[in-house]
């Protein structure tokens, strides 16, 4: 009798953009157990190809493109649902991300998700709960390189997630640009520092948390360090990092510094995530910093392999939304009959569609009306507003951008819209929603059965049941109005018949 062996779990895999090092990690997870498969980091120093004008150089992103396209090279075979790209801080602030964005995903191969720095924060104490579990009050902090993140959390609930502008990379590119090391550079870097970081000094609190863990970058550099010079064991504590300092100062210079475990990818920013190091132990009563196996990247394979499950229950998208909903006194029960609606419709012209894109256009008709709190008349404008700039848990900043787009379609002139609707998919999206909030305009149940939505080319055909008749006079005027809505953009042609 011969056994059959069982499949091997699925590869997901993560590429985490940072401003200093892109990183690449494929995993297998079965149950609890999280196999690393393959992990690769390549100093790429984007954040310090920003200009004082905010806009990548060419340069930078020459070298960004080439590490990616090395990353894409090695994720043939897994499925596109289980690989995530997510970017931080130097995309957050470049003023041509776009345009950088669209060349990643042509070399990568997949989408490249901006994340905002709260949901950054989410991720890193995602990795660190699941490689590191406690139920212990825990203090997280991950230095980056333009960011750094705080984390209170216990257990897999992270409590209280922030981000601050500064950052190993900016902090060393102000304070240490010409590779000299001098005590008042030290002392000025710190300053910079600590403004930064102070107005998080009541919100991580010592009493707050009974261990601190540092995350990725910095940490693990600096943790080297000390363990290799014998200091510490790894631990970081302020008279190491004091130690670190006065061998900076003995050195003189970045080139003159020689220190054991210090790699040469870290040598032109270790001067900066020193200080920023230092800041936060003594300001926030930090007797020891544990480097932690967790960061950002096994956070976003934990957080996207929740997100298939077949219910999703666990996507934390669901929650934002809800949370939103009830912050803004949205009209549940509106809410879903347009959303009932839209996603009929879009079925109809969508018949198997992706079901992040069905995901999307269910949650914009979930927040479609967040602005009525503010103007009745311009809530899709004031909606649009809010989920653009909102800082919503399991949400990049890309696709708050496209619900975004969404809300401020949803009714009135179309020009506005012109440019992203080269977008077929989101094109096709703002139909159906458009459609399901004309249907649902009294706020009523939708006398919508028999409805039939066809598309073909440029002519888009709504077929009425014969049912309709003089009830529906109000409704059919609001129909002819958005045929004319969308003659004019020159894009669709709606007949309603």
């Amino acid at each position: 009798m011969t056994t059959r062996r069982a499949p091997s779990p699925p590869i997901w895999a993560s590429i985490d953009i940072g401003s200093n090092s892109f990183r690449l990690e494929l995993a297998r997870m079965s149950g609890e157990r999280y196999q690393r498969l393959s992990y690769v980091k390549e100093s790429v120093r984007l954040g310090a190809g920003l200009d004082a004008q905010g806009m990548l150089t060419e340069a930078a992103m020459e070298r960004g493109l080439a590490c990616l396209k090395g990353f894409g090279e090695q994720l043939g075979g897994i499925p596109p649902r289980h690989v995530r790209a997510v970017a931080t801080q130097t995309l957050r602030e470049a003023r041509n991300r776009n345009a950088f964005l669209a060349r990643a995903q042509a070399v990568l191969g997949h989408p490249v998700e901006v994340i905002s720095g709260r949901e950054e924060a989410r991720l890193i104490f995602a990795g660190v709960a699941r490689l590191q579990p406690s139920a212990r009050p825990r203090l997280v902090i991950d230095i980056g390189g333009r960011s750094t993140e705080m984390i209170l959390g216990s257990g897999r609930r992270p409590l209280l997630a922030e981000s601050f502008g500064v950052g190993s990379v900016g902090l060393s590119l102000r304070f240490f640009a010409d590779g000299r090391y001098t005590e008042e550079a030290f002392r000025a870097a710190q300053v910079a520092a600590g403004a930064e970081l102070e107005e998080a000094l009541t919100l991580f609190r010592p009493e707050l948390w009974q261990e601190a863990l540092g995350s990725s970058g910095t940490v693990g550099a600096v943790s080297q360090i000390l363990a290799a010079s014998g200091r510490t064991d790894g631990r970081i504590t302020p008279a190491a990092l004091r130690w670190c300092i006065e061998q900076c100062l003995a050195a003189g210079s970045q080139d003159g510094l020689q220190l054991a475990g210090l790699k040469d990818d870290r040598r032109p920013v270790v001067a900066g995530g020193l200080c920023i190091l230092y800041t936060l132990l003594t300001q926030f009563g930090i007797a020891e910093l544990l480097p932690t196996k967790g960061a950002l990247r096994q956070g976003v394979i934990f957080d996207l392999a929740e997100r298939l499950q077949p219910s999703g229950a666990r996507d934390p998208r669901a929650a934002s939304v809800a949370e939103l909903q009830a912050r803004f006194g949205v009209d549940l029960a509106q809410a879903d009959r347009v959303a009932a609606q839209a996603e009929r419709l879009y079925r109809q012209l969508a018949p198997r569609p992706a079901a992040e894109l069905l995901h999307e256009l269910r949650w914009a008709a979930a927040l479609h009306e967040l602005g009525m709190l503010v103007s009745h008349h311009d809530h899709h404008r004031h909606s649009a507003y809010v989920i653009g700039h909102v800082d919503a848990a399991g949400f990049s900043t890309n696709q708050l951008q496209r619900l975004a787009a969404l809300a401020l379609g949803q009714r009135g002139g179309l020009r506005k819209m012109e440019s992203q609707l080269a977008d077929s998919t989101l094109l096709e999206q703002l139909v159906a929603l458009r459609l399901a909030v004309i249907l649902c305009h009294a706020r009523t149940a939708a006398a919508a059965d028999g409805l039939k939505l066809a598309r073909a080319g440029r002519q888009l055909t709504l077929r009425c049941p014969r049912s309709w008749s003089a009830d529906q006079a109000r409704t059919r005027f609001l129909l002819k109005e958005e045929s004319e809505a969308w003659a004019r953009t020159g894009l669709l042609d709606l007949i309603v018949s």
